[in-house]
C-alpha cells in the first residue's frame, strides 16, 4: 500500500443531490442551478456523474465502495471526506461539521463496513466539538501529507486551529496552518480546493497565501523531500484544478498504477507544462462532473480515501475458546449456556 495514495475509496451515491443553501454563504465556489432546471433533473444529472466517477476509478484498478443515500435532507452527502478520514495503522477520524444540516451525513454503516473489511483499531470522534462552535471538516479542511506527516490547513470558519492541534497530536502530524484568500480577500473555505499533495507531486495555489514568508515556508515544506510543486493560479483553482487526489490503482496485469483523479473541467484548465509534471509520476484520470461542481466541490471532495489494511479474504482459524463464544448457542466450558442479546 502507498502511504500517500489510497488503493480504495468511499463514494456516496446521493440520489437527492442539490447545491446546499446552508453552505452558500462562505463557499465562493458554489453556483446556482440553471433557472429552468428542476431539482429532479439536477439530481438525475448528478447521479450519472457520480456513477461515471465510480466507474472511471474502477477502470483504473481502484477499489470503490459505493453507498447509496436517498435522504433529501442531506444535499451535500456526496462529499464524505468532510466527515471521515482513515489512517495507516488502523485509525479513523470523524469530524465536526460547520453547517448543521450536514451533521447527519455521518453514517454508522460506513464505519461498520470499515471495521468489517479493514483492520480498524481506533475511531477518534471530534464531532462532540460542534456545540462549542469549532469545526474541522476532515480532508476538506486539511490536506494531509501522509509521508512527511504534515497537515496543511487554510484557516476558515470550517477549519479551526485548536481542533487542528488536537488532530495533529492524536494522529502524529505537524500542523501547518496559514491564511489563504481569493482576489477579493474572501477566505478560502476548504484547503483542498487550493492544494493537492501526491507522492511525488503537489498542486497548490501559493499566490492565494498573502503572507510571503508563510508562502515560502509552505512551498519549502512541500518540496523538501524532492516532491515537484505545480503552482496553480487563482483562475485554475476556480476551475477546481486544486481539487484533485492521488490514488493507487492496478493495471489488468496487477501492476501498481498511480493516478491523479480530477474533474474534466480541472484537467482542461491545466497548462501543458503542468500536465507534463503531473504525468511524470501518475496518470491523470478525469471525469466531467459539472452538476456536482455546482455545490462548490469537485472530485477530491467526493472521495474519502481508505488508508487501512484490508482484511484477508480467508480469516485465520479461531481458537477453541473463541469458537465457543461465536456459536449461535454457545456453551461455556462448565456446561452453561451463554445468554445472547438480541435487538
Amino acid at each position: 500500500m502507498s502511504a500517500q495514495a489510497p488503493s480504495a475509496v468511499i463514494l456516496i451515491r446521493a440520489t437527492s443531490f442539490v447545491p446546499n443553501p446552508a453552505t452558500a454563504a462562505d463557499n465562493a465556489f458554489q453556483a446556482d442551478v440553471p433557472a429552468d432546471q428542476s431539482d429532479e433533473v439536477t439530481s438525475a444529472k448528478a447521479v450519472a456523474e457520480m456513477d461515471a466517477l465510480a466507474q472511471a476509478l474502477r477502470d483504473a484498478g481502484v477499489r470503490v465502495h459505493v453507498f447509496d443515500d436517498d435522504d433529501h435532507t442531506r444535499p451535500d452527502s456526496v462529499f464524505p471526506n468532510n466527515w471521515l478520514s482513515t489512517h495507516a495503522g488502523g485509525y479513523v477520524a470523524v469530524y465536526p461539521m460547520y453547517a448543521s444540516n450536514r451533521r447527519h451525513e455521518r453514517r454508522t454503516d460506513i464505519l461498520e463496513m470499515l471495521k468489517s473489511d479493514y483492520r480498524v483499531q481506533t475511531i477518534v470522534d471530534y464531532s462532540g466539538l460542534e456545540p462549542d462552535g469549532v469545526f474541522l471538516e476532515g480532508t476538506g479542511a486539511m490536506v494531509l501529507d501522509h509521508v512527511s506527516r504534515v497537515a496543511y490547513m487554510a484557516i476558515s470558519y470550517r477549519a479551526d486551529c485548536n481542533v487542528l492541534e488536537r488532530f495533529c497530536t492524536d494522529f502524529n502530524y505537524e500542523p501547518m496552518a496559514f491564511e489563504a484568500v481569493d482576489g477579493a480577500g474572501v477566505p478560502v473555505y476548504h484547503t483542498n480546493v487550493i492544494a493537492c499533495v501526491g507522492t511525488e507531486v503537489a498542486l497548490i495555489a501559493l499566490e492565494m497565501i498573502p503572507d510571503a514568508q508563510r508562502r515560502a515556508q509552505v512551498r519549502e515544506r512541500l518540496s523538501v523531500n524532492g516532491r515537484s510543486v505545480v503552482e496553480l493560479t487563482e483562475q485554475q483553482v476556480r476551475e477546481f484544478a486544486g481539487n484533485a487526489v492521488e490514488l493507487c490503482g492496478r493495471t489488468p496485469q496487477g501492476k501498481r498504477r498511480y493516478v491523479m483523479a480530477m474533474s474534466a473541467r480541472a484537467h482542461r484548465s491545466l497548462r501543458p507544462d503542468q500536465i507534463a509534471v503531473i504525468e511524470e509520476s501518475c496518470e491523470i484520470v478525469s471525469v466531467d462532473i459539472p452538476t456536482v461542481e455546482l455545490a462548490g466541490g469537485s472530485v477530491r471532495c467526493m472521495i474519502a480515501g481508505v488508508h487501512l489494511d484490508h482484511r484477508p479474504s480467508v480469516e485465520p482459524e479461531l481458537t477453541e475458546a473463541v469458537e465457543a463464544i461465536n456459536e449461535d448457542h454457545p456453551v461455556t466450558p462448565d456446561g452453561r449456556f451463554v445468554a445472547l442479546a438480541h435487538g
